[in-house]
């Protein structure tokens, strides 16, 4: 059963049909840049556009960077706040024809799509995935059972938002060597662990593609770490996933 997919990221917007058997694409994805200023009408249009790259006339699941409950968007920290308490299951499904539209946090689906299908598969207890991306996201689990909306991406680390250090575009705007930026990561990951005392961490994201160059490096965490194996398409198969009602 093939059901679509889209994540809506600060940087790019990305989607492609998913198949749910296999938890994989079932096509090459499709991205676009996340317009700036990203307004809902901005957006709208990269999703749409992903969307008829592919000719696709069915339910659509779509990840977004914040807090959403009921398919509306409480809060958008890395995108434009016109998205605030936008109802944007109906406004996305308006502008994809009508089409059912599923709209959840961006971790959130990322997490459930490792758990059922990736690194988390079969593991309880507390497990936390983390997104370094254009911000960080998180997903909180126990014993399996997703706790919704954590963000923890906006925890407090040096008196800042976390991710305004340690998320991958932090290492990229100040030009961070790997072995500086994953001191930053592994005093996120141990405030983390003080808080919440997880079993294991996930990591993903873009970034997840490079964890041989500094996972490593980090040693002050007792929980284990490991990348996650969907990588940066882990956020589209969730979408598709909460489209599906899995």
């Amino acid at each position: 059963m093939n059901v679509f997919g889209v994540d809506i990221g600060g940087s790019g917007i990305k989607g492609a049909p998913v198949d749910l058997e296999r938890g994989d694409l079932a096509a090459e994805r499709h991205k676009v840049l996340t317009p700036q200023p990203s307004t809902p009408d901005a957006v709208a249009d990269g999703v749409a556009e992903v969307v008829a790259h592919f000719g696709w006339t069915g339910p659509v699941g779509i990840t977004f960077p914040g807090v959403v409950t009921g398919g509306i968007t409480r809060t958008a920290a890395n995108v434009d706040k016109g998205w605030v308490d936008k109802d944007a299951a109906r406004f996305l499904g308006d502008r994809l024809g009508g089409l059912p539209v599923t709209v959840l946090n961006d971790a959130d689906a990322a997490g459930v799509a490792e758990m059922t299908f990736g690194a988390g598969r079969d593991r309880k207890g507390t497990v936390v995935l983390l997104t370094f991306g254009t911000g960080i996201g998180s997903a909180v689990f126990i014993d399996g059972r997703l706790v919704p909306n954590t963000e923890l991406g906006h925890l407090e680390l040096k008196g800042y938002d976390a991710e305004k250090r340690a998320s991958s575009k932090a290492k990229e705007d100040e030009d961070l060597s790997w072995a500086h930026w994953a001191r930053r990561v592994e005093k996120y990951l141990a405030h983390v662990e003080m808080l919440f005392s997880p079993e294991l961490f996930v990591i993903g994201g873009g970034v997840s593609r490079k964890a041989d160059k500094f996972l490593p490096l980090i040693e002050g965490v007792r929980a284990e770490i490991v990348t996650a194996e969907l990588q940066n398409n882990a956020g589209i198969v969730g979408a598709a996933m909460a489209a599906a009602g899995r």
